[in-house]
Order: C-alpha cells, then structure tokens, then sequence
C-alpha cells in the first residue's frame, strides 16, 4: 500500500495537482517591538569577524526607542541578541534604521567597523528637529560609541531612511529620503560624504523628480562585482503609480546621473510588480555572475492589484537588473501586508549557504504588536 501512495503522489505531483511545500515555519527573533529589520554579513574585519550573521530591528522599552543587535554563526537558523544601539534621542522616537559594515578603512575607523545610524526625535512635538545620528562599533556590535549627526531637518519635516555605502574613491555616504524642501518637492533623495564619519559634507542632490507630489524614497546600495553601485529606491505617487521600485547604477558610487531622470522600474514579463518598501540583496549566479534578489511590502499586478502571492514572494533578476525579473518564493509568509509601517515594511534578505538559500527577516502583527520574524529558503 505504501509504494502505491509514493507511486500516486509521485504523479501527482508531476501532473501540478499538489502544491510545492509551504516555506519552513518563521521564527521569532526578538520578544518585543520588532520593525524594520536589517541583515548584513561581516566580511572585513579579520578572522574573528568573518562569515558571521548580524541583524537589527527597531524596538522599544521603557526607556525609549532602541535597536537591539543579533548574531547568527549558523547561516540564520538561529540568532542571539549580543548587543544594542542605545541613543539618548531615542526617547522622542527613532525610525528606519541601517547596519552597515566599512569595506576598507575611513580615517580611523579601520575595515570591519560597523555603523549604525537611525532617524530620531520625530515625536518631540510640534517643535520637533528630526536628525540622523550615527552610532560605531569596533567590536561586533557588542557595544557602540556616537559619532555624528550628519543631517539634522530645519523644520517640522522628516529627514528618513539612511543608507550607507564607500565609494570606488573610499569616501563614506550616507545616502537619505529628505522632506524638508517642501513645497518645492514632497520628498528627494540626498546624499553627504565624510572621509572620517564625523565630519560630515553639504548635501548633495540624487533624485528630485517634479511635480512636488512625486516621493523617491527608501535608498539601497550594493557594490555590484564589476565596482559599478547599484542604486534601489521607490518612487511614490508618480503618474497613476503608487510606490514602484526603480534603480540606476552609478560607476563609481560617488555619481548617479540626472537627479529628474527616474531611472528603470522593476516588474515581471506581465506587469507584477511590488509596491512600497523594497530592498534588495546580491547573490551568486546568472550570466553576469550576479543574481539580484528583492523584497517589496505589497504584491500587485499591472492594474495594482494585490495578488494570490502577497507577502509570500521574491522577485529576482539575472542581468544587473536589465529586462524583465522572475518569482521566488519568500522564506517568511506575512499575513496580507498592506500599506502600513508594519507588516513587511522594508524586509531584508541575505544569501546563505553560499547562495543557495537566502535568509529573510520580516515584520508582521502578532495580537496588535508588530514583531520581527526570520525564516531561510531556497534562492532560486
């Protein structure tokens, strides 16, 4: 009887009618507040550092609004907490956080270091000044020392979404979603440099598209193979769309092109595309070497549409994002996500298992708290 059951789901399966696997059951990373996540991989700090797993999440306590700070030495399948960010600021609200990890030496912040930086003070009142601090540490993320603040808003508007990459010349940047040049632009992209990370330049413009309802936001950048910088960010409220995701790539990191050109939109063969809050990570495979892996909040179709696939789906692109991207499935099921500052607002995605399967973190609500979950899955 037994070999008749294989038999029939063997054909079963052949003929579609069973569905593949669901994805392995997400886990919880953190017990508290859990949203915006961010993974990265240390690469160059030496031996004690190299191949380890870090993550980070936005959470509170009682004394405000913190980051604690994950480790994983086992591709993912687990993490323990080993540290975290904690900014006095942090008491009148901190936002979308990044994790980074310095490729190469920045004045004296030798090759490994790691920064954090967050938006802070938006719930000082009417009043409020919003900056982006920046935080270091020299020893894995176990304990962390401020600083700068490289930008800080002049008005009640936001400044949001930091981002950092060294460029092809070793300058330092933080790239940044800015509000505070309404009315003339709802939002823009900027960008400031640093040779130090203290010492912060003038802001520099990377998008700013007219009309002043159009909203670039929510920068990412990876240094593709090649050394050429691949640039994600979305596009809110531009034409009848919503918040597509777009990139450019700049050839040297330092430059990227006309700040109204909008660069190229990112959707399937059919027009499915993501809206709101994408990221991306790189793996290994493709023509080019290179397989470009990314995560978005919302799902939809051509006509905007939420699809079947929302909050369970990848898209991945083999040519440098060139042409048309394909599905994978995502590791972490999110629940409907919708556009909230919640569920699946700006995932992250790492390669595992030197690429096989990628690692994801999410945020989704659990009984009205919004928490952090992570889950691996195949890459392809």
């Amino acid at each position: 009887m037994r070999k008749v059951f294989v038999l029939l789901f063997c054909l079963l399966m052949l003929s579609g009618l069973v569905a593949p696997a669901a994805a392995a059951e997400r886990k919880l990373l953190h017990s508290g507040l859990g949203s915006y996540p961010r993974l990265i991989r240390l690469e160059h700090g030496g031996l004690l550092g190299d191949g380890r797993i870090l993550a980070s999440v936005t959470s509170r306590d009682a004394a405000g609004y913190y980051a604690p700070i994950f480790e994983s030495t086992d591709e993912g399948r687990t993490f323990t907490r080993v540290g975290a960010v904690r900014d006095p600021a942090g008491a009148a609200g901190m936002c979308c956080g990044t994790l980074y990890e310095l490729p190469e030496r920045v004045g004296r912040l030798r090759a490994g270091t790691l920064l954090w930086a967050a938006s802070y003070r938006q719930k000082a009142g009417p009043d409020r000044r919003i900056g982006i601090r920046v935080w270091a540490s020299r020893d894995l993320g176990r304990s962390w020392s401020f600083l700068a603040e490289p930008v800080r808003s002049h008005n009640y508007d936001g400044v949001w979404e930091p981002e950092f990459t060294v460029d092809a010349g070793g300058n330092l940047w933080m790239h940044y979603a800015d509000e505070t040049e309404a009315p003339r632009y709802g939002q823009v992209l900027n960008r400031v440099a640093s040779t130090d990370g203290i010492n912060w330049g003038t802001k520099q413009r990377t998008l700013a598209i007219p009309p002043d309802r159009v909203r670039p936001g929510m920068p990412i950048v990876r240094r593709l193979p090649d050394g050429r910088y691949y640039f994600a960010y979305e596009i809110c409220n531009y034409g009848d769309r919503f918040c597509d995701p777009y990139f450019k790539i700049s050839p040297d990191g330092a430059n990227y092109g006309d700040p109204k050109a909008p660069g190229t939109r990112v959707d399937t063969a059919s027009g499915n595309h993501f809206q709101h809050a994408q990221t991306i990570t790189l793996f290994p495979g493709g023509p080019t070497g290179t397989r470009i892996l990314m995560v978005g909040q919302i799902y939809v179709d051509r006509h905007g549409k939420p699809l079947p696939g929302n909050g369970r789906t990848l898209l991945a692109n083999d040519h440098l994002g060139a042409g048309d991207w394909y599905e994978v499935p995502a590791p972490v099921h999110v629940r409907r996500p919708y556009d909230n500052w919640c569920p699946n607002y700006s995932s992250t995605l790492l390669p595992v298992d030197d690429g096989e399967n990628v690692l994801q973190i999410a945020a989704d609500y659990t009984n009205g708290v919004c928490k952090a979950y992570f889950g691996r899955g195949p890459s392809r």
